[in-house]
C-alpha cells in the first residue's frame, strides 16, 4: 500500500450554479436576493489554503470520470435521473426541496458522485492509504427519487453501492458528523445490515422531523441505522464524548472493511446554518480518533467525502485540519480561531448532553 492520501478536485464542481436566493425558497418584493449559502468559495478557498500552505505537496491527486448512469441507478429512480437529466439540459432547474442547479448541472453531479466512486476505489485497492474528496455539489441528503437540501446525488450511496457491486466491499461504516441530518444515506442503508449508518447533527434541524432516536432501520437493518441528535450550543467536549463513547463502540461491534464520512464543516462555531460551536482543532481530533479506529478494524481505510460548511473564511482551516491529520502533515498555518473558540462558554460537556449520550450507550447493543 501506498502511504499517501489521496486528493480529488475538479474544478467543473466549482462550476455548480445555486443562483442567489435568501435563506427562504420564498421570491418576491420582500425577499431579497443574495448569495446562496451553497456556492464555490468554501471549497474552492480550502483546496486555496491547501496549495499555499504546501499540503497539496503531500497529497497524491487523484483522477475521476463521472458517474455511469448505471451507478447512479443503484440508488435513485430511473425517473428521477431522466427528470434532473432533462431539465439539466434545457436550463435551470431544482432537482426538489431546495436543490437549484444551472444547466448541466446533472453533468457536474455525476463528476462529483465519480469523485466519490473514485476515492472508494482508490481506497479499497490500496493505491492510497485513505482520501479527502473535495466534492461538490454535496450529497447526503439526496434520495432515491429527489433532490434534497443543496444535494442532486447521493454520493455516498453511490460509491458505496458501486464498491460493492465491483465485490471491493460488504461492510461499510458511514460517520456523518454535518451539523445536518444525512437522511438520504439513511434512506439508502435503512434496511441493510451490510452498512452501519451514524449521523451525528443538531436535533430536528434539517430536514425537519428526520434523524430522531428511534429511526433505527428496519429489517435486517435494524440497529443499523444511529442518530444521535445533539441539543444546539454542542461543544467541543460533547462531540468527542460521543465519537469516544457513542461511535468508536459502535464502530469496534460491527468492524467495518472501511470508514466513510460525511465531512461536513457546519457545526463549526461561526457556521451561519448550524448552532454548534466547534473549532478546527476539534475536527483534527475527530479525524484523529477515526484514524486509530481505521487503524485497528480495516487496514487504515477511511475516506472522507466533503459535504456542508458555509463560512467561506472558517471552512478552509476546518479542512486543512482534517487533511494535515489524514496525511499525517503540519503546515506552518495557525487558525488564530481556534483557540479563542475552545474557551467560549459551554465547551465542557453539559448534563443534559452527557445524559443523552448515555441514554444512547443501550442502542449499541443491537449493533453486531
Amino acid at each position: 500500500m501506498i502511504d499517501k492520501t489521496g486528493f480529488l478536485y475538479h474544478e467543473i464542481c466549482m462550476w455548480h450554479d445555486t443562483g442567489n436566493r435568501s435563506i427562504y425558497d420564498d421570491s418576491g418584493i420582500y425577499f431579497q436576493p443574495t448569495t446562496s449559502y451553497e456556492n464555490p468559495e468554501t471549497k474552492r478557498r480550502l483546496k486555496n489554503l491547501l496549495e499555499v500552505s504546501g499540503a497539496m505537496k503531500q497529497l497524491k491527486s487523484i483522477d475521476s470520470k463521472v458517474a455511469s448512469i448505471e451507478a447512479l441507478q443503484r440508488f435513485h429512480t430511473e425517473r428521477y435521473i431522466a427528470s434532473i437529466s432533462e431539465k439539466s439540459a434545457k436550463g435551470a432547474g431544482d432537482a426538489g426541496e431546495g436543490s437549484p442547479f444551472a444547466q448541466n448541472g446533472f453533468t457536474i453531479a455525476r463528476q462529483s458522485s465519480g469523485m466519490a466512486i473514485q476515492a472508494m476505489e482508490s481506497v479499497l485497492k490500496g493505491d492510497v492509504k485513505n482520501a479527502y474528496c473535495l466534492s461538490r455539489p454535496p450529497g447526503h441528503h439526496a434520495k432515491r427519487d429527489t433532490g434534497s437540501g443543496f444535494c442532486l446525488l447521493g454520493n455516498i450511496p453511490i460509491a458505496i453501492m458501486a464498491a460493492q457491486a465491483k465485490k471491493l466491499v460488504k461492510r461499510v461504516a458511514v460517520i456523518d458528523w454535518d451539523v445536518h441530518h444525512g437522511n438520504g444515506t439513511e434512506e439508502a442503508f435503512y434496511d441493510s445490515a451490510d452498512v452501519l449508518t451514524i449521523s451525528i447533527h443538531h436535533d430536528n434541524n434539517f430536514p425537519a422531523n428526520s434523524g430522531g432516536i428511534s429511526d433505527r432501520g428496519t429489517g435486517e437493518g435494524h440497529g443499523y441505522n444511529f442518530n444521535i441528535p445533539l441539543p444546539a450550543g454542542s461543544g467541543i467536549d460533547a462531540y468527542l464524548t460521543t465519537l469516544n463513547e457513542l461511535v468508536v463502540p459502535a464502530l469496534q461491534r460491527f468492524k467495518p472493511e472501511i470508514i466513510v464520512v460525511a465531512c461536513g464543516f457546519d457545526a463549526a462555531a461561526v457556521d451561519p446554518l448550524g448552532p454548534m460551536i466547534l473549532n478546527s482543532e476539534t475536527y483534527r481530533k475527530m479525524t484523529n480518533i477515526l484514524m486509530k479506529e481505521a487503524n485497528k478494524l480495516c487496514n487504515d481505510r477511511l475516506v472522507m467525502i466533503h459535504e456542508g460548511g458555509y463560512s467561506p473564511s472558517y471552512v478552509p482551516f476546518c479542512g486543512l485540519a482534517v487533511i494535515e491529520e489524514m496525511s499525517g502533515q503540519r503546515t506552518k498555518v495557525v487558525d488564530t480561531l481556534s483557540d479563542e473558540i475552545a474557551v467560549w462558554g459551554q465547551q465542557e460537556i453539559q448534563p443534559h448532553q452527557q445524559d443523552l449520550i448515555d441514554n444512547l450507550k443501550s442502542y449499541l447493543k443491537d449493533i453486531c
